[in-house]
């Protein structure tokens, strides 16, 4: 008897396994939007130049105060690039069609996870305080600095003295979490970092799992829980960072069963540049799996001094980069350090999709500028989309905004959707996040795609 239910129940599992889903690829036709590319632009390939070595120089690029070059490994909760508002209804009657999709972008049907993030988690601890806290702990108002010793009581202060509010943070986090608030499947992104077995990674946990974001969080024995204090005093935000144990990742971590099934489940993988001051053995073995699966590796530039002092493992990275994004300031660095011998953001745009490439996919190039419009450069050419400005009364917060940008863009590509699709709702999101206190957002998510 016993034999004869072994061998029926090995029948039924096999007529199971014959239902298992199959690998789908979302067709790549690009569908007529509201936020149509402008201009285009010619320009032909530059010759492959060998990488400059990095030097020591001080940056000179200067940027928005909560973008201020620092070479201490920080990952800031602030823009990740300067925040493009809403998309505009353009008029332009031009037929070009939009750029689309390039066909590498990949959905597992049923699939659970769509998107992998990796970078280094903050908790967030934000209150509105007086601005004699700010004299208290030598802070400058509406700028971003590495904890010191100076400013750890700060963070037990806030929680004992002020109604503080928890939100999971980190640039990478913050996108990550956008864009799962658009998806329409709860869980179906991930994300990875390091935190530390304390009160502090609890409570990151449960605010991630609040937003429906998966999380492999490495537990670090020694180092605590990175944290942000976030002061609020009127419109202005003063960030405080210590990443602590963020800044102890390994790459074994990757190799935990649960951690690589969620790799190989995502079409798509997001890694900012911060996380480069980590563990760049970590985003190589991620980058190469991404390249051999052809699955949609993208990386943004971070920050300017990212592209300055952390140029070695950076370009290690490149020829990797299927999307790269980055802002004005961020460009400019990384063209200046890389001698591109421009200035000019829609010709940094072009040369940064030309970069030596390990695969034969297309890449696209993503600057955002401001109010100014977003480029995005492919295949030769650049386009403009335009964004449309808030005003002044309206914005809360530009804090995170350019994390949302990025996250409203993945939310999108994930599930097949042109560029231009893609970037409408980045710009949708970050629309949303300037209008609001931190990188929040609202319960519920009303975007459709235009």
């Amino acid at each position: 008897l016993s034999l004869s239910l072994s061998l029926s129940l090995c029948l039924e599992l096999f007529f199971l396994s014959l239902h298992s889903p199959i690998l789908l690829c979302l067709s790549t036709q690009s569908t007529t939007t509201t936020a149509k590319p402008q201009t285009h632009y010619q320009h032909q390939p530059p010759s492959q130049q060998q990488q400059p070595t990095a030097t020591a120089t001080e940056n000179t690029i200067t940027g928005a105060p909560s973008r201020q070059p620092n070479p201490a490994p920080i990952e800031q909760p602030t823009n990740l690039c300067h925040p493009p508002t809403s998309v505009v209804h353009n008029t332009n009657t031009s037929t070009s069609t939009p750029t689309p999709t390039p066909t590498h972008l990949l959905i597992m049907a049923d699939s659970k996870v769509l998107l992998v993030g990796a970078g280094n988690p903050l908790l967030d601890i934000s209150a509105h305080v007086e601005k004699d806290v700010l004299e208290k702990y030598d802070l400058k108002a509406n700028l971003a600095c590495l904890a010191e010793e100076k400013h750890l009581p700060l963070y037990g202060e806030l929680v004992a003295k002020y109604k503080v509010e928890y939100i999971a943070g980190g640039a990478t986090q913050n996108s990550i979490r956008v864009a799962q608030w658009m998806l329409p499947t709860p869980k179906s992104s991930a994300y990875i970092g390091c935190i530390g077995k304390d009160t502090y990674g609890k409570q990151l946990a449960e605010e991630a799992e609040k937003d429906n974001v998966i999380t492999h969080y490495r537990e670090d024995d020694k180092a605590p829980t990175g944290t942000c204090a976030v002061l609020v005093t009127g419109k202005e935000r003063t960030l405080v960072a210590n990443i602590a144990a963020a800044n102890e990742y390994k790459i074994e971590h990757l190799s935990q069963p649960e951690v690589w099934a969620s790799i190989e489940s995502a079409n798509t993988v997001y890694i900012s540049g911060f996380f480069l001051t980590v563990s760049p053995p970590s985003i190589l073995k991620i980058a190469e799996f991404c390249a051999e699966k052809e699955k949609t590796f993208v990386m943004n530039l971070a920050a300017p001094f990212i592209c300055q002092f952390f140029k070695d493992p950076m370009t290690q990275c490149i020829p990797f980069w299927d999307i790269v994004v980055g802002n004005e300031t961020e460009a400019e660095a990384f063209a200046e350090n890389n001698e591109f011998g421009t200035k000019d953001l829609k010709e940094i745009a072009l040369k940064l999709s030309q970069l030596p490439k390990k695969t034969s996919k297309p890449r696209i190039a993503i600057v955002t500028h401001g109010a100014e419009p977003t480029l995005v450069a492919t295949g030769g050419k650049v386009e403009e989309y335009p964004v449309t400005p808030i005003a002044a009364d309206e914005i809360v917060d530009t804090n995170g905004a350019g994390d949302a940008f990025v996250g409203g863009l993945l939310s999108q590509l994930v599930q097949g959707k042109s560029i231009t699709e893609a970037v409408a709702a980045g710009q949708w999101a970050a629309s949303v996040i300037i209008k609001r206190s931190g990188c929040t957002f609202p319960d519920t998510c009303s975007y459709t795609s235009q």
